[in-house]
């Protein structure tokens, strides 16, 4: 039996490269993206569908960069195309501490608890029950590089997020991992994550969904 996963996150889930500057620096190749490594790691009997967009949001429309990047937009779209799921993974929250969307870190917790409370009544699981859901958390950034001004008092925040997340994932009764526990940010623009952080996330998270889907 094949065991299905989405990976519902950002531009560190779409493999997004470090930032030198606002011209951007490209995509890592599938070998260095934390899905990827993880479902390489978690081996036959796992399908991983990973589904990052840069920019993607938790469930605001972004003011510069577009509405579509609004994660509750899209979600129940990817929910019934790739249907029936075992599990979701969410990854999201960085975005979210932008400036320009003056949210707490409980405000982000929220926001991923609408996110939570639509997969598991959606219908997208086998044999239309719920999936399983698991948060992560994503790490805190730094104010570095050509991002420091649009994540202006983010870092400070970021603190506060994984204490509120992982608040939020027990009172719904998902699962819950720390990214932060294992890498960090990349001092080069303070919210992406460099190869090596990728390969260690996707090495982890196989550990944490083994643990999960047991």
């Amino acid at each position: 039996m094949t065991r299905t996963i989405l990976c519902f996150g950002d531009s560190n889930t779409h493999g997004t490269k470090p930032l030198p500057d606002l011209n951007g620096a490209g995509r890592f190749g599938h070998a260095h993206r934390w899905p990827s490594v993880m479902g390489q790691a978690l081996g036959q009997g796992f399908e991983v569908i990973a589904e990052g967009h840069p920019g993607r949001t938790t469930v605001h429309d972004d003011p510069m960069e577009g509405d579509y990047r609004n994660g509750i937009r899209v979600l129940p779209s990817l929910l019934e195309s790739h249907k029936p799921l075992d599990l979701v993974i969410v990854k999201l929250g960085t975005n979210d501490l932008k400036n320009c969307f003056h949210v707490s870190p409980a405000d982000i917790a929220f926001c991923l608890q609408r996110l939570v409370r639509l997969i598991q009544g959606f219908g997208a699981g086998p044999e239309g029950g719920a999936p399983q859901v698991l948060v992560v958390a994503p790490p805190p950034i730094l104010d570095a590089g050509c991002l420091a001004e649009m994540f202006a008092g983010g870092a400070a925040k970021s603190q506060g997020l994984a204490a509120a997340i992982r608040a939020m994932a027990t009172r719904n009764g998902v699962g819950f991992f720390d990214a932060g526990s294992v890498i960090r940010v990349s001092p080069v623009d303070g919210i992406h994550y460099e190869a090596e952080a990728q390969v260690a996330l996707g090495l982890a998270m196989a550990d944490v969904v083994r643990d999960h889907l047991r």
